[in-house]
Formats: structure tokens, sequence, C-alpha cells
């Protein structure tokens, strides 16, 4: 009889995203997930408990509470996500609402007036006549990831890169999520379809001109250790260079000291720092505010993402983007703020 697939704690770490202390915790306290032990004593997890690991973190990041979620079976689970995708989610239209900027066809440069406030609506004109959305997601259904690929192509060609960013690329990703919760889509699906967004955007990037010296702000983009997803990195990338700004983009995980140093070697205006709905408190709270202390005063300092810690309260230090017309906004007041500053 051939035995079940175990995986090492350190194997359910890097497949689920939950920490290795918190599987121990769990286990102590509410009894799941239950491990076998190999011939070392260490722990091992069968395959179906991984899966139902893979739901429960699911729905912590739309704010389920461990006590809550841990210890129910999987069936309930499933109804628990079913019902927390209705709660979270939003028509096609909204998402497009979410994600929209001004879409100009010339960036704004340093001593551009900041735009009204109308400028932030959302263009009615600007919807794409393909049902891109539709189409990406039957080849994700399909399982089909060189379609997906070339249809992403397809859609920059024809869309340029603000409308692929705002009607393509950003609904195609919540969707994603919203489809996982409910069952739809599977890990490898999110794996892939993410690896073709960020391909196409990389691909996008390679064909703008290169900022300038004196486009400003320069906004450094990284993560925190702990944080690895670079695509919201990416996307913000794509934006500030549309917007006229000098982006220098370290990628996910740097080191704090790492991002101070860099601070001063590369005359940033600005540090924005990414998270994920799902980072650890922590690193939302106390290492921003060791960030802070230890930037230069006149460097700014942004946080993006949709982490709820972020939006509820943030500190006063702290400049909070959870779009691209915030960003936009934020690249606008910075412009006007150093053109005060100068003529003074």
């Amino acid at each position: 009889m051939n035995k079940p697939l175990l995986l090492s704690i350190a194997a359910v770490e890097r497949d689920t995203g939950l920490s290795k202390d918190t599987l121990r915790v769990w286990e102590k306290r509410y009894g799941f997930p239950r491990p076998e032990r190999d011939r070392q004593g260490e722990r091992s997890y069968p395959i179906d408990q991984i899966e139902r690991l893979r739901l429960i973190k699911r729905l912590l990041d739309v704010g389920h509470r461990p006590g809550r979620v841990v210890r129910l079976p999987l069936d309930d689970l499933q109804m628990l996500a079913g019902r927390s995708a209705d709660a979270q989610g939003l028509r096609p239209e909204q998402v497009r609402r979410r994600a929209t900027m001004p879409l100009r066809h010339t960036p704004l440069h340093q001593g551009d007036a900041p735009p009204e406030p109308s400028a932030y609506a959302t263009p009615q004109e600007a919807l794409p006549t393909t049902d891109w959305m539709a189409m990406a997601l039957a080849a994700v259904d399909a399982h089909a990831p060189q379609q997906l690929r070339r249809l992403l192509r397809l859609a920059l060609m024809q869309e340029g890169l603000a409308r692929f960013l705002t009607h393509v690329a950003t609904p195609l990703m919540y969707a994603m999520g919203d489809g996982w919760l409910r069952g739809r889509f599977n890990v490898p699906q999110e794996h892939w379809v993410s690896q073709a967004v960020q391909q196409s955007l990389h691909a996008a990037l390679s064909q703008l001109p290169l900022p300038a010296e004196h486009d400003r702000p320069r906004v450094l983009l990284s993560t925190f250790p702990g944080e690895a997803h670079g695509l919201g990195l990416q996307v913000a990338e794509c934006w500030l260079n549309l917007l006229g700004a000098h982006p220098i983009n370290l990628g996910p995980q740097t080191p704090l000291w790492d991002l101070v140093e860099a601070t001063g070697r590369y005359r940033v205006d600005v540090v924005a720092i990414g998270f994920t709905a799902a980072a650890p408190a922590p690193l939302v709270t106390d290492m921003l505010a060791e960030l802070r202390a230890k930037l230069p005063a006149h460097v700014a300092l942004w946080a993006g993402g949709q982490h709820p810690l972020l939006q509820r309260r943030p500190p006063d230090h702290l400049r909070v983007i959870g779009s691209p017309a915030q960003l936009a906004q934020e690249v606008a007041n910075w412009r006007q703020q150093h053109t005060a500053m100068r003529a003074d």
C-alpha cells in the first residue's frame, strides 16, 4: 500500500505562507493541523491538511480571525469562503473605478499644477471595447499559460500601458484572488497568472523612456523582509513612470539599513514600501516607525496596499496609497509643495 505524500514543516510554510511558529501554535491551541512525525521526529503534514491550511490562510487574508476558522472542517471553510467572497466582492466596474487614475496622454512633470479632483473620475470613454477579462479568465480556466501570455501581450499593444493596468492587469489579479477564495482557481493557476502579468509589465517597462535626472520625485520602491510579493512594486513603477516621476525599484525584501543607505546614495525624495493585506502587523507598525526614524526629515515615507492597519488609522508621518488615483495625487502634492518651497 502506498504511503500518503507528506511535506515537511518548511515546505508547508513555503506553500501556504503560514509561518512555522504559527503552525506550531495552532497545533497546540486549536488541535489543527495534526502533523505526523518522520523517523527523525520532525513534523510531516499530509496533503489534505495542506489544502485546508491554504483555505484558512485565504480567509485570514480577508479578515477572519484564527479562533473562528482554524477548527472548522473543510466543508464549512469552503462555505465561509464563498460568503466571504460575496462580501468582499466588487463588480467589474467597481474594480475599474478603484484602479482608475488620470489617463493623460503626456506625463505630469515637476512644476505642473496639480490636477483638479475631477481629473480622477473614471473616464466613461476609457473602457476597452474588447472584453479582455473574459478572455483572460477563459484562458485561466483552460489551464493555458501560453494563451494567456499571448492575450496579455495583445492587450498591452492595443490598449496601452495605462489602460492595460486599469482594465486588464489589476482586475485580473483581483479576480484570481476572488476565484481562489470561491474554489474556482488553485494555487498553481495563481502563480502562473501572476508570473504572466509580471512578464507583461516587465516588457512594458523596458519600452518606456528612461527617467531623466531632473524627473521628480525620485521614489525608492521595495518591501520589508518577510514580504516577498513584488507584483505591486512593478505596478507602482509603471504608474510612476507614466506620471513622469523617477522610480527606483529595488525589488522585494530589502533590509531596513539597506533602504536607508540607498536613500542617500540615489538622492531619493520618497521611500515607498508595499504591503499585502496579509503582512504581519509588526511589519506595518514597528518597521515603518523605525524606518521613519532613520530616514532624513526631508524624505517622505509612503506605504502602498490595502492592509487593514494602513486603512484604519495611519500615523501622521506616513502617506497611505491604496490606488493609482491616490498615487497620482501624492505625486502632484509633492511637486506643488516643493515648487512652493523653491519659490520661497
